[in-house]
Formats: structure tokens, C-alpha cells, sequence
């Protein structure tokens, strides 16, 4: 079941909701107004290798001491 991000075209808000399937992604409504015009955003994620001690979004800011467990 993904979690896609979404923005609210009436009153901008952000959310994320999880879906059950492609169906149901047609059919989100914004979590603060309950408006159906939403548009799904496309989400950055970073990953971690056994080469590499840090990979992080390119835009996202630096990690500091305690921001994850790859220390």
C-alpha cells in the first residue's frame, strides 16, 4: 500500500494518504477542506548503501548527529 503526497488545489494544503490501489489514488480528497481537486506530488526519497555512509535528497539539508541511524 504506497503513501503518496498530495496538494489541495483549493486551499493548498499538503498531505500524504496511504492507497489501496490505482483506483482509489483517482479518488483522495484533501484531508483539511474535503475538496476532491487534488494533485499528486512527486515525492524525493533518499536511499543508503553498504558503500556509501550518507545519500540524501539533493535539495535536503544536511544531517546533523541524531537525524538517522546510519552513524
Amino acid at each position: 500500500m504506497p503513501l503518496y503526497e498530495y496538494v489541495c488545489g483549493e486551499c493548498g494544503q499538503r498531505f500524504e494518504q496511504l492507497v489501496w490501489s490505482s483506483k482509489d489514488a483517482d479518488q483522495v480528497s484533501c484531508t483539511s477542506c474535503g475538496a476532491s481537486k487534488v494533485r499528486r506530488l512527486i515525492s524525493v526519497f533518499a536511499t543508503a548503501s553498504a558503500s556509501e555512509k550518507h545519500s540524501h535528497a539533493a535539495d535536503a539539508p544536511p544531517c546533523g548527529p541524531n537525524c538517522c541511524r546510519l552513524h
